[in-house]
């Protein structure tokens, strides 16, 4: 049994106008078009989170994409595929894939899987939080600046560790200035620090 029902489906025909998503709302893919043909979604604004719908992954996350990034949706699950709205996300979905552009989805689910072969979970922490850093955040001053937060939990999936370990490194981390205390904004301040320690231990 899937998870599909419980995510908000596209109309089968492709929008003529881009899609607006607010943070937090997900929205289920079919992977063809109305035409039978696969559909190619490119993002014009914001962060969202690419995940597969099926029960036996849970949800896993497949990939980040920001403006400029393109997801052709029939080269993943056959069941759909989602994307959720880290931040206020924009996009336009093409029925027949164009030849411009490039879909980056292989190229994060290869980096993510990477991190999980890292032998600690703080190493994992770290690099995942490095990755993220430099392909979706900017430097502002002393600190390099995500314009999303992750839950712990959603972290504890992408590291492969639990929910309350992942507490626990989060809060460690901190301690150390690796990430600034939580504050009142929707972002994640990050040491640049990370970037550094990431690329020491590869």
């Amino acid at each position: 049994m899937s998870l599909t029902a419980a995510f908000r489906p596209m109309p089968d025909a492709a929008p003529r106008s881009a899609v607006r998503m607010p943070v937090g709302q997900t929205a289920l893919l079919d992977p063809v078009g109305s035409d039978g043909g696969g559909r190619q979604i490119e993002v014009l604004e914001g962060v969202g989170r690419v995940l597969c719908p099926c029960e036996e992954t849970e949800g896993m996350t497949l990939a980040f994409l920001h403006s400029g990034d393109r997801l052709m949706t029939d080269r993943l699950c056959s069941e759909g595929i989602c994307i959720e709205a880290l931040t206020g996300l924009s996009f336009v979905v093409h029925n027949q894939p164009t030849e411009a552009g490039v879909c980056t989805v292989n190229e994060w689910t290869l980096q993510l899987l990477r991190i999980r072969h890292f032998k600690t979970a703080d190493l994992r922490l770290q690099a995942l939080m490095g990755l993220l850093v430099s392909r979706l955040g900017r430097r502002m001053g002393d600190w390099c600046t995500l314009p999303f937060r992750l839950t712990h939990e959603r972290i504890a999936e992408l590291i492969g560790t639990t929910r309350v370990t992942t507490t626990r490194l989060m809060s460690k981390a901190r301690a150390e200035g690796l990430f600034a205390p939580e504050g009142s904004d929707n972002g994640l301040r990050v040491s640049p620090l990370v970037l550094r320690l990431v690329h020491e231990d590869i």
